[in-house]
């Protein structure tokens, strides 16, 4: 199940949502739909980087490796509305297919993926999760192909 906490007016169809979450855990995932301040805010303060971004995600940190067994969240997800709109527009997609590119995304991170370290293992499975949902090529995935 999906916690959503949207701060904004993006208009957020959270079903297709709960349909990617439910493809890679059975665990709680709170997201957060935020403004530029807020997530330039955290990400300042978890990242060190007095920037805004498009996605972060946080973790629970928990002694326990399947945290659906016990009930507990998986983590967080904030993604900041205006990075939604901004790449939907330039892509010519959706809101909603950006945000469910960004969800992926942040997804991943919460299940231990990292693009920044692995060997391509977060892009491929990415490109399979956007496969799987019919979405438009993802950021990691633009970047691999230029």
């Amino acid at each position: 199940m999906i916690d959503l906490d949207n701060q904004t007016d993006l208009s957020i169809d959270l079903g297709k949502l709960e349909k990617i979450a439910d493809a890679l855990t059975h665990a709680d995932i709170e997201l957060i739909v935020t403004d530029d301040e807020t997530i330039q805010a955290l990400n300042s303060e978890h990242r060190g980087k007095a920037s805004t971004t498009d996605v972060l995600s946080f973790p629970l940190e928990t002694p326990f490796t399947e945290q659906s067994v016990f009930g507990m969240p998986l983590g967080s997800i904030v993604i900041a509305q205006s990075y939604v709109v901004q790449k939907a527009k330039e892509l010519g997609h959706t809101t909603q297919d950006e945000l469910s590119l960004l969800f992926i995304h942040g997804m991943l991170h919460l299940l231990g993926f990292d693009h920044e370290v692995d060997e391509g293992e977060m892009r491929e499975k990415e490109e399979a999760l956007i496969a799987q949902f019919d979405l438009p090529k993802s950021l990691i995935v633009r970047t691999e192909e230029s």
